[in-house]
């Protein structure tokens, strides 16, 4: 099997011939993501499995990636990994897409042709975090007046004050 991947595909087709498709996306084609990504280089691996169960056809697989998204604390790039299962039933109608199990999330499919690419994208999308950072504290350097801070960015040490707590203690108190 080829590691090229067409561009448009017919998912009820393939449905119906139990078609598999298994290759390799760039990132920088991928128009949605390549604007939130630090670094569009790299592909993402994308192995696909189409068929029927029942009346239902399916897409079911895998893809894999490896992103460079931005920390939004410290600003610089974090690689982001993306390994996820699909599970679509592939529908034609809101109506349709109502009656399927929880087990699969719709892919309407409105036109008999549509991009492969599309597919892979709205599952990245799908999968990314609303605001990537690091695993570990971030460290930035900051300059003011000629003199060098260092400031460590840490959420797991951050002492909020709750505002609630006095409500709590009169609570307890019953003073309230």
């Amino acid at each position: 099997m080829s590691d090229r991947l067409p561009e448009i595909i017919e998912p009820l087709h393939l449905a119906d011939t139990r078609g598999e498709l298994k290759g390799k996306i760039s990132l920088s084609s991928l128009d949605r993501l390549a604007k939130m990504l630090v670094n569009d280089s790299g592909t993402i691996d994308v192995d696909l499995f189409f068929g029927r169960e029942g009346r239902l056809a399916k897409v079911e697989g895998h893809i894999e990636t490896v992103l460079a998204l931005q920390c939004q604390n410290c600003l610089e790039a974090v690689e982001w990994p993306i390994d996820c299962d699909i599970k679509l039933g592939i529908v034609t109608s809101i109506d349709q897409a109502n009656r399927l199990s929880e087990e699969y999330e719709p892919l309407m499919v409105e036109e008999e042709k549509i991009p492969l690419k599309n597919i892979i994208e709205d599952e990245i999308l799908l999968n990314l975090p609303a605001f990537p950072k690091h695993q570990h504290p971030c460290i930035v350097a900051t300059i003011n007046n000629d003199t060098k801070k260092t400031v460590v960015f840490d959420d797991t040490s951050s002492t909020t004050k709750n505002p609630f707590s006095i409500l709590a203690k009169l609570k307890n108190t019953g003073d309230l």
